[in-house]
């Protein structure tokens, strides 16, 4: 395509914006370069929505799904930058109808745009994510409600873009992914209008952020039993690194971070405003506990026969099979201030301080007394430990080190706040240190 103006060639870059042509999901159904027929393709990654404890709660459907692997294609779909143009507005329509030419477009002024086409790269596959279930998004992300399951169909008040973000995968050995904000709509485009934040770089070329921004967190030490939180940042349309904005949505960007960069790492975080999402790489995956090793460990807790010390039955952990109703007979039940695990009963009410509130007959403690349910997506778990710990108020179990991570990592809510929560159903974390080691009575006999 051709455009009237004055043309300007930008020398293309890693960081600069690529994409995908994909029409469909990014579950490959044939094998990719490289491999044999039969052979399952390599795989770059997987992403996990926090929130959820395996599935969403309709079930997991085509790209509308609690968790993702990104796979190599059988053909590469990326692009990457060819040509920058300013053009004049009436000229911004032209340029952007053809759906054959992918491009950014950054609205300056009335009378002056910058166009950034693109041309095909074979050494890249383009995976993108948003609330949008057109056939360009490969995932389908909704707004994740704390405590509760998603609203999983569209949303009039949601603060996740359509075409959130994009990930870039090499085709090649060691299969580097990269984020970048912003994704192409249904025209092959990503556009810029005047009120977004945007700027012309040092070497001549343009960025910007998009409208509630892109925010990643790298862990420090890996996504592993010695991991710590890292520092939340966001990341531009072009991929580069920026200090948080002084708001989510403010027009004044951040501070350039120049020692870090878009490679997405195990462990990795991505906020959407809206939704968090977990980066697991392949090596990651083979350190985390399997479900049959999940399965282990209730099977194992129940074998130990724990039982109420007020009424003396046996307790037992639900199959995941039946899902998460209402509690059963057997289910144990924790007081979330001191971690006495109890069988269901009706005394020790404090109904001043609250329907869940009740007294410990133990230790005498008064705080939320809930069902334990064991988190079943192991991809959230940093170790196979036994389930000790549970998350508080909610009541979800799992090893020692996962949920001391959790409870320290701050995950971004609205525009300004950060909270803890529970990755298993993203409830807001309570008390001093957000968990509770659980005490259990063994059978007397």
């Amino acid at each position: 395509m051709v455009l009237e103006g004055n043309p300007e060639v930008g020398s293309p870059r890693t960081s600069d914006l690529q994409h995908t042509g994909n029409k469909g999901s990014c579950f490959l159904s044939s094998p990719g370069e490289g491999a044999q027929p039969g052979e399952e393709p390599i795989k770059y990654g997987e992403l996990i929505v926090l929130g959820y404890n395996g599935c969403l709660a309709s079930g997991d459907k085509g790209r509308r799904r609690s968790r993702l692997a990104l796979s190599r294609r059988p053909h590469a779909n990326g692009v990457k930058p060819d040509v920058m143009h300013h053009i004049s507005t009436p000229l911004v329509s032209k340029a952007l109808s053809n759906r054959g030419q992918h491009s950014i477009s950054y609205t300056l002024s009335r009378s002056h745009s910058v166009i950034v086409e693109y041309t095909h790269d074979s050494d890249t596959d383009m995976f993108q994510i948003g609330r949008s279930t057109e056939n360009m998004i490969d995932f389908v992300v909704t707004d994740t409600s704390p405590g509760v399951s998603a609203a999983e169909g569209p949303s009039a008040q949601s603060t996740i873009s359509r075409y959130a973000c994009r990930i870039l995968c090499d085709r090649r050995p060691p299969y580097t992914a990269r984020i970048y904000a912003a994704g192409f709509d249904a025209s092959s485009n990503i556009f810029l209008g005047e009120r977004a934040a945007k700027w012309r770089t040092p070497d001549g070329l343009m960025d910007g952020l998009t409208t509630n921004g892109v925010l990643v967190m790298h862990p420090a030490g890996g996504f592993s039993e010695d991991s710590a939180p890292g520092v939340w940042r966001e990341i531009s349309v072009c991929g580069n690194v920026y200090t948080l904005r002084d708001s989510r949505s403010a027009q004044q960007r951040g501070k350039l971070v120049e020692n870090e960069s878009n490679v997405l790492q195990d462990g990795s975080l991505i906020d959407l405003c809206g939704a968090t999402l977990l980066w697991r790489t392949p090596a990651g995956l083979l350190r985390a506990p399997t479900l049959k090793q999940l399965e282990a460990q209730r099977q194992e807790a129940n074998a130990a026969r724990p039982q109420c010390p007020v009424g003396l039955s046996t307790l037992a952990f639900p199959s995941p099979a039946r899902g998460r109703t209402a509690p059963d007979k057997q289910q144990p039940w924790v007081y979330v201030r001191c971690g006495h695990v109890h069988g269901y009963h009706g005394w020790g009410c404090r109904r001043e301080r609250g329907p869940q509130e009740r007294e410990c007959p133990l230790c005498r403690l008064v705080g939320p007394y809930v069902p334990l349910w064991l988190g079943q997506e192991a991809g959230l778990c940093l170790d196979p430990g036994p389930p000790s710990h549970a998350f508080a108020p909610c009541g979800h179990v799992c090893s020692e080190k996962t949920a001391r991570y959790w409870a320290q990592t701050p995950l971004p809510h609205g525009t300004h706040a950060f909270h803890a929560a529970c990755p298993f159903c993203g409830a807001w974390l309570t008390g001093e240190h957000g968990c509770v080691r659980l005490i259990f009575q063994g059978p007397l006999d």
